[in-house]
């Protein structure tokens, strides 16, 4: 049975991981996380989601596009993902897209799963910013956050991912160097909700 990010939060007190209440949180800018989701080998935390814009928020939604059940649809003009759940349903999550010149359109499948991924900047990455690492392994301080969906075509990684992120400011934004970024509790339930296989659509 698939456990829902509501479930979790839910059941944090009786973790002793309680959530603090969000109306008692001070409301600076560097105050972006409110909790954590128990994770291996490290804890998910959980944003103060009063931080994220309304339209940005996972939500179930209508859908009206005739992509089949099971798959992704990536809306870069709008910066949404959306999870084909059921006929004319979706469950829809804000994300962040590629910068102007890093963007990419295309049918791929989800060709690979990694928790907590380490990250290999691409040649151009480390050419536009040689202080890059030639990699970097998983954990808080990683790039692609919690979980990591690698897109492939033919059987070839396309080097784009739908990944977490460790700068949740960016969700609704076109930041990226290409890939799709989400929340990280945003893309653990994603993580849970496909299999390799799943076809992505980007628009």
């Amino acid at each position: 049975m698939q456990i829902t990010r509501r479930q979790i939060l839910l059941a944090l007190p009786l973790l002793g991981l309680a959530t603090p209440a969000l109306a008692a949180r001070d409301t600076l800018e560097s105050d972006w996380f409110v909790g954590i989701i128990p994770d291996t080998p490290f804890n998910i935390e959980i944003v103060n989601i009063r931080k994220i814009p309304p339209e940005f928020r996972r939500q179930d939604v209508r859908y009206a596009g005739r992509e089949p059940v099971g798959s992704l649809v990536i809306d870069k003009r709008g910066r949404f993902l959306f999870h084909v759940t059921g006929p004319g349903r979706a469950v829809r999550y804000g994300v962040a897209v590629g910068r102007e010149g890093a963007q990419w359109s295309g049918e791929a499948v989800v060709g690979r799963r990694a928790r907590w991924p380490s990250w290999t900047p691409t040649a151009n990455m480390r050419r536009r910013n040689p202080k890059l690492p030639a990699t970097m392994p998983g954990g808080p301080e990683n790039p692609l956050g919690a979980r990591a969906l690698y897109l492939y075509q033919n059987g070839r990684d396309t080097l784009y991912r739908i990944h977490g992120t460790n700068e949740p400011w960016s969700i609704g934004k076109a930041a990226s160097s290409g890939c799709i970024r989400m929340l990280n509790e945003d893309v653990f339930e994603l993580f849970g909700s496909v299999p390799n296989g799943t076809r992505v659509f980007v628009r």
